[in-house]
C-alpha cells in the first residue's frame, strides 16, 4: 500500500493486514495499552464535505498513535482559493506525513497522490467511500467470523458506498446483491472492476431494481441517506422514487433470522430505515461507527510505516 484511494487498488492479503491490524489497535485502546507507532507524525486532514465520524475518527486515531492530527478546512488552505492540486500537493509533502481528504471529484484524491510524495487517503468522495466500507467489512467479520460466503444486501441509492460495497465485497469472497431504482444505478466502471474481483475471489454479485430480491436470505442488510451532502435540493423528489426501498420491518423479515443491520450514518429514521430496524437487537450501527477508529488507525500505521504488530 502507498495510498487507500479506492478499494479495488487493493489486494485481499492488504484488507486482512488492515483487519488484524485492527483487531490488535482495538485490543489495545480496550486494554489501556499505550501505542506510540506513529510518534511525531502529522496528519493533514483536508474537509470540502464536513463530517462527524471522518473528522473525529482520524483526529482521535492519530492521537492514539502518538501523533498529530491538523484540521484543514477549505476556508484555510489556499486549495479553496484556486491554488493548483500540483502546488498543494508539492507543499504538504515538504511538510506533513500523510494527507487524508474527504471532498467532491475523485479526481481531486487522485492527482494529490500523483502530485505529492507522501500517502494519500480517501476519507470520502462522491465517488468512493472506501474507509467507510473496510469499517463495515471489518465490522461483519466481528460479528459473523468470516466474509467469505455471506451476503450482503444494498438497498437504496447507488452512491458511493454503493460503490464501494461492491468493490470491497468483490475483494473479500461476499456475495453482494445492490436494489436501486432505475437511474440510481451504481457507477458502471466501478460494476466492472467489482465484477472482474468477484471472478477471482467468487463472489456473487447480483444488481436488481427489486429490494426484495435482494434482501433474501442475506446475511447482512445495509442502506444509507437517500439524500446525500448537495442533493438537498431533490429532497422531495428523492423521498417518492426511493419510498419503496425503506428497510422496515417486512423487508427486514426477508433476510436470514441472524441478519445483522449495517448503515454508515448518519441516518433519517422514516425514511431510508425506520426506528425498530436501527435501534433494534440486530442493528450494528454504532459498533461498525466505532470500527472506523480501529481500521483507520490500522491504515495510517501501514501507510506511514508505523511497523507491524
Amino acid at each position: 500500500m502507498k495510498h487507500l484511494l479506492s478499494l479495488y487498488d487493493l489486494s485481499a492479503g492488504e484488507i486482512e493486514e488492515i483487519f488484524r491490524l485492527a483487531e490488535k489497535l482495538k485490543k489495545y485502546v480496550k486494554e489501556g495499552v499505550q501505542h506510540p507507532m506513529l510518534k511525531g507524525k502529522t496528519l493533514g486532514m483536508i474537509f470540502t464535505k464536513s463530517s462527524t465520524r471522518t473528522r473525529v475518527s482520524f483526529e482521535v486515531g492519530m492521537y492514539q498513535l502518538g501523533g498529530y492530527a491538523l484540521f484543514l478546512s477549505a476556508g484555510d488552505i489556499q486549495l479553496g482559493r484556486g491554488e493548483t492540486v500540483y502546488d498543494t500537493a508539492q507543499v504538504l509533502s515538504r511538510y506533513i506525513d500523510c494527507i487524508m481528504i474527504r471532498t467532491f471529484k475523485q479526481s481531486d484524491v487522485e492527482d494529490l497522490a500523483r502530485y505529492g510524495r507522501i500517502p494519500v487517503i480517501n476519507g470520502l468522495t462522491d465517488l468512493m467511500h472506501p474507509c467507510q466500507i473496510l469499517a463495515d467489512l471489518f465490522t461483519i467479520y466481528e460479528q459473523k467470523g468470516a466474509l467469505k460466503g455471506l451476503k450482503l444486501a444494498y438497498v437504496g441509492d447507488g452512491n458511493n458506498v454503493a460503490n464501494s460495497l461492491l468493490h470491497g465485497c468483490a475483494k473479500t469472497g461476499m456475495d453482494i446483491a445492490v436494489a436501486s431504482p432505475r437511474g440510481f444505478e451504481c457507477d458502471p466502471k466501478i460494476i466492472s472492476e467489482a465484477r472482474s474481483d468477484a471472478e477471482l475471489s467468487g463472489s456473487r454479485i447480483v444488481l436488481t431494481q427489486d429490494p426484495e430480491e435482494a434482501i433474501k436470505e442475506a446475511d447482512v442488510v445495509y442502506t444509507d441517506t437517500w439524500v446525500s451532502m448537495g442533493q438537498e435540493a431533490e429532497k422531495e423528489e428523492r423521498i417518492k422514487v426511493f419510498m419503496p426501498y425503506q428497510v422496515n420491518s417486512r423487508l427486514f423479515s426477508l433476510a436470514k433470522k441472524d441478519a445483522i443491520f449495517l448503515h454508515c450514518l448518519p441516518a433519517y429514521r422514516g425514511y431510508e430505515v425506520t426506528k425498530e430496524i436501527i435501534d433494534g437487537p440486530r442493528s450494528a450501527v454504532f459498533d461498525e461507527a466505532e470500527n472506523r477508529l480501529h481500521v483507520q488507525k490500522a491504515i495510517m500505521v501501514m501507510l506511514m510505516g508505523g511497523g507491524r504488530i
